[in-house]
C-alpha cells in the first residue's frame, strides 16, 4: 500500500510515525515547506510540493489530508477524483462550499472516507456508548461536554498566532478546530434538531478568530445538551457528563476513567484503562484510528466515522456560527431534510 500525507504539522507527522509503526513504508510527503517544526525525521521520503504532480507521479493508493482546514478540500478533491481513499482529518472544511463535489466524488468511485474523529476510537467513550445502548441510566435528559485548553501551550516553539487554529484564513477558531464533541455527542445521544450558540474573544491571545464558545444542543429525542469550548484553560479540562432517568455517566480525558451511577444499587462503578507513563495514552487514539483506515482499505470495511459524520459535525459548527451572529436559535440542517422527506 502507497499512502500520500499531505500536510506535515503535527498532526501529519503524528499519522507518518503511526503509519511506519504499522510497517507502511511505501510513503508520499506533500509539503508546502512551511512547517516549523525540524525536517529530521522526514528525511528519506519522496517529497512533492503539488497534488496533482504527486497522484500522477506516485499514483497512491491513499492520501491523508492533514494540511490546514481551509486547504482540506484542495487536496482531498483531486485525490478523490485520482480514484484514491481518504482519511480527511477534521474539520472536513471551514465551509460547505465543494464539499457536494467531494460527496459526489466518493459515492460514484466507491471511495473510503474515514474522517478524522479519533475520539470515536477513546475506549472510554466506547464504554460510555455501550452503556448507553444497553440502556444503563435510562433514558438521556441532559448532556454536557467542555473542553478547553490553552493555545499557547500547544505548539510552544512558535507564535501561536501564527497557526491555523488562530487564522480565519485557515480555517481556525475554537468551534472548527475542536470540534470532536459535536460529532461524538452525535454517536453517543443521536441526531441534533437544533442549535443555539454564543462566541467571544475575551482570552487576551490577539487572534483573528473566537477564543471561546457556549454552544446549546435540543436532540431529536428530547434531550438537551451544551458543549462549552476556549482556547483558555491552564491547566486543561476535557470532560463529559451524561444525565439519565436512571443515573449518570461522568468521564475525564485526562485518566479516560468512566465513572457511572445508577439509581437501582445507589453506587458509583469505575471502569479503569490502560495508562501510560504521563496519564492516558493518547496516541493510541490515533493509531487505532490508522489501524482502522488501513482496515476499509484492505478489507473493504466501512469507516465507523464516515464523509457522512465529517460533514454533520461540519453543519452543526456553522450552524453554532450562524447562531451567536443572528442571535437566534438554528434548525439544523438534518432536521430540515426529515422534514422535507429527504434523508
Amino acid at each position: 500500500m502507497k499512502i500520500l500525507i499531505a500536510g506535515l504539522g503535527s498532526i501529519g507527522r503524528r499519522h507518518l510515525r503511526n503509519l511506519r509503526d504499522l510497517n507502511i513504508e511505501e510513503l508520499v510527503l506533500l509539503r508546502s515547506g512551511r512547517a516549523t517544526l525540524s525536517d529530521d525525521e522526514l528525511a528519506g521520503f519522496p517529497t512533492e510540493r503539488d497534488i496533482t504532480e504527486a497522484l500522477q507521479r506516485h499514483q497512491p493508493d491513499a492520501v491523508v489530508v492533514s494540511n490546514p482546514t481551509s486547504l482540506h478540500l484542495d487536496v482531498a478533491i483531486p485525490a478523490a477524483e485520482a480514484g484514491c481513499h481518504l482519511l480527511l482529518e477534521k474539520p472536513i472544511s471551514h465551509t460547505m462550499d465543494r464539499v457536494p463535489i467531494l460527496a459526489n466524488i466518493v459515492q460514484q468511485k466507491n471511495l473510503k472516507v474515514l474522517t478524522g474523529f479519533q475520539f470515536r476510537f477513546h475506549p472510554g467513550l466506547q464504554h460510555i456508548k455501550q452503556l448507553l445502548d444497553s440502556d444503563g441510566i435510562g433514558a438521556v435528559t441532559s448532556v454536557e461536554a467542555h473542553w478547553g485548553e490553552y493555545l499557547p501551550g500547544w505548539h510552544p516553539w512558535e507564535d501561536h498566532r501564527a497557526g491555523y487554529a488562530a487564522r480565519e484564513d485557515l480555517g481556525g477558531g475554537v468551534l472548527l478546530t475542536l470540534c470532536h464533541p459535536f460529532d461524538y455527542l452525535r454517536w453517543l445521544i443521536g441526531e441534533i434538531q437544533s442549535v443555539s450558540a454564543m462566541t467571544a474573544q475575551q482570552g487576551g491571545l490577539n487572534i483573528q478568530v473566537e477564543d471561546t464558545a457556549n454552544t446549546m444542543f435540543r436532540f431529536e429525542n428530547g434531550a438537551l445538551g451544551t458543549v462549552h469550548l476556549d482556547y483558555i484553560q491552564r491547566p486543561p479540562t476535557h470532560t463529559l457528563q451524561i444525565t439519565g432517568q436512571h443515573g449518570r455517566i461522568l468521564w475525564d480525558n485526562t485518566d479516560g476513567e468512566v465513572h457511572w451511577y445508577q439509581d437501582k444499587t445507589e453506587t458509583w462503578q469505575t471502569e479503569t484503562f490502560h495508562k501510560g507513563p504521563n496519564g492516558f495514552d493518547r496516541n493510541t487514539l490515533f493509531l487505532q484510528e490508522m489501524k482502522h483506515f488501513i482496515d476499509c482499505i484492505e478489507n473493504d470495511t466501512d469507516p465507523c466515522v464516515n464523509l457522512t459524520d465529517g460533514i454533520a459535525a461540519l453543519q452543526l459548527v456553522l450552524a453554532a456560527k450562524a447562531s451567536s451572529s443572528q442571535q437566534r436559535e438554528i434548525t439544523y440542517p438534518h432536521a430540515e431534510r426529515k422534514k422535507d422527506g429527504v434523508g
